[in-house]
């Protein structure tokens, strides 16, 4: 184990915390068959203050895996359709003209109202109301005619999109990409999982969302705590030449940015808490280093004919260096 400092922090560490989030990626996955990882790997991002990006084909299940989670966190929950003709306006709110008092009002917007929301088929709005989430991802506040809102606390978006061969969807800038901590996909059930589902709804008709576990104060907690898991030295070295190697890469364009490897640490620590740990070790980074840099890396000309792949890529940087060796600890959880 990595020595840290966290044994001064010890009464500040909600250790109920980890064992509700066990609690939290059971209860959901009742409903969603056959998705931990993916349920942690989101939990995680939230642990993080970061927000996911959902892309899969349509019918496996990323619109019923985000209201479900919603209902189990206790979270108000909104949802944004995404189509070619939304407005900015419609996501962060607009003025408002009322004749009876001769003045104009601001009319709140969806993501002012709800502490987790939903931007389903994100790549099917035009870039201008792609680009109105752009300052609420990283600013937490929407600004409307020079007044500024602030989001709720927590505030987490979770953005669905169909894979870019699919009519009628927009390709997302590389600077919105960025604002996303994961990207995450779901891909087909197993047969055994499918099977359970038609017998579900066979037998049972619609099935009820789960009631909450936790509420939003509880994640704000579990948010600081996760904020202070101690990252060694040795690890922050170890993030911070992967990316460097990135850059140099004749076969990437667009490597990993600065705000990429701080989203690596901060979802590293969201994974070590998840554990149960105050200390991150190198397979937390490990476990988050394709959800969190793959979406980020763009192919150097040329090479995507080749079959590039973003996540084989990153897995190839990962090899270039040693992980860093485990240090004895004084104490500790996990």
């Amino acid at each position: 184990m990595f020595h840290s400092s966290w044994q001064s922090q010890e009464q500040a560490h909600p250790y109920w915390g980890p064992e509700l989030l066990v609690r939290v990626v059971k209860k959901t996955s009742s409903v969603i068959l056959g998705h931990d990882e993916e349920i942690s790997l989101i939990l995680i991002a939230m642990l993080a203050g970061g927000h996911v990006l959902l892309e899969d084909v349509p019918g496996v299940g990323k619109t019923k895996l985000v209201r479900t989670l919603a209902s189990v966190l206790g979270c108000d929950f909104g949802r944004i359709q995404f189509t070619s003709d939304l407005m900015p306006g419609d996501i962060t709110g607009t003025m408002m003209y009322h004749p009876q008092r001769g003045e104009f009002q601001f009319k709140r917007g969806p993501v002012l109202s709800a502490h987790l929301i939903l931007a389903d088929e994100i790549n099917r709005a035009s870039s201008r109301a792609q680009s109105a989430l752009l300052e609420l991802m990283e600013e937490g506040s929407v600004s409307v005619d020079g007044e500024t809102y602030p989001l709720q606390s927590p505030f987490f978006l979770l953005a669905t999109q169909n894979p870019m061969q699919f009519e009628g969807t927009n390709r997302l800038p590389e600077a919105q990409l960025d604002r996303f901590m994961m990207k995450l996909g779901l891909g087909y059930p197993h047969m055994e999982d499918e099977l359970l589902l038609l017998q579900r709804a066979h037998g049972e008709g619609a099935q009820r969302l789960p009631g909450p576990l936790l509420a939003p104060s509880e994640l704000l907690t579990m948010q600081r705590a996760a904020s202070r898991v101690y990252v060694d030295d040795s690890i922050q070295k170890y993030l911070v030449q992967i990316a460097a190697s990135s850059r140099t890469d004749k076969g990437i364009r667009l490597g990993i940015s600065p705000r990429a490897v701080l989203a690596w640490m901060r979802a590293s620590q969201g994974s070590a808490f998840m554990d149960g740990r105050m200390y991150v070790i190198p397979d937390d980074c490990l476990r988050v280093a394709v959800p969190v840099l793959a979406h980020r890396l763009q192919p150097a000309s040329g090479v995507l004919a080749s079959g590039w792949s973003a996540a084989d890529t990153v897995k190839q940087l990962l090899s270039r260096f040693e992980l860093p060796r485990q240090r004895a600890a004084k104490g500790g959880r996990g």
